[in-house]
């Protein structure tokens, strides 16, 4: 149970964070951090909650991550299904604390899912930010969950200085964000999509299959490739 409640944690702060600076602070004329900002917000709060709880549970925040693991040989597949549900508890919680906090702006007139990014969720064609097509979102998210976890299973092996992994993870996270926000309004991480587009309702939960399909499949890449291809096995 403490390895489930420090998914949900982590996975929380990571929508929380990272979502929650896209919705407040972004978009702020003159004031607002940007794309830059938002990157750089969700690659802290992975790497502040990789140093918090991952001695707890590994530090996984993302179903996709669960699945790189498990194909990378690093972890039991009887864990899958709760931590994924964990992090997708967390993920949902965090952005009912998002809209409860927008409700207290007056302004607030509720969530306008007809335009890209509503509530900060995912999407692609004429919910893609800058109108990406179906096919260049799958490739994005696929290409970057598996170096996602390539840089995660690669931190984190034996061989590896693994003080310095929370810091390597934060700043991919941060990389990826940077490269996809114009594309997909980035997810490689299906709890992440899941609890915005619930949110959101219309056509960006219709194209939530996506953010769940590519991740998970890069994720799985990225794992067997490490473990067949790069991993070390010297004792």
């Amino acid at each position: 149970m403490k390895k489930l409640f420090a998914e949900f944690f982590g996975t929380y702060w990571l929508v929380f964070g990272g979502c929650g600076s896209a919705l407040f602070a972004a978009g702020i004329p003159n004031l607002g951090i940007g794309f830059a900002g938002v990157a750089l917000a969700f690659g802290l709060t992975v790497l502040t909650m990789a140093y918090a709880v991952g001695h707890i549970s590994g530090g996984h925040f993302n179903p996709a991550v669960s699945f790189g693991l498990w194909a990378g040989g690093r972890f039991d597949a009887k864990e899958l299904v709760p931590y994924i549900i964990s992090q997708c508890i967390g993920a949902l919680a965090a952005a009912g604390t998002l809209y409860f906090i927008m409700n207290g702006q007056d302004s607030f007139l509720g969530i306008d899912n007809t335009k890209a990014g509503a509530f900060a969720s995912n999407g692609f064609g004429a919910f893609s930010p800058s109108g990406y097509s179906m096919a260049a979102a799958f490739v994005t998210e696929f290409v970057l969950t598996m170096f996602f976890l390539l840089v995660i299973i690669g931190a984190t092996d034996k061989f590896a200085n693994g003080k310095f992994a929370g810091i390597a993870i934060g700043l991919a996270l941060t990389l990826i964000h940077l490269i996809s926000i114009p594309i997909t309004n980035t997810s490689v991480n299906p709890a992440r999509s899941t609890s915005q587009a619930i949110f959101a309702g219309g056509e960006p939960l219709m194209q939530l299959w996506l953010f769940w399909l590519a991740p998970i499949l890069g994720a799985l890449a990225a794992g067997f490739i490490y473990k067949n291809v790069l991993q070390n096995h010297e004792n």
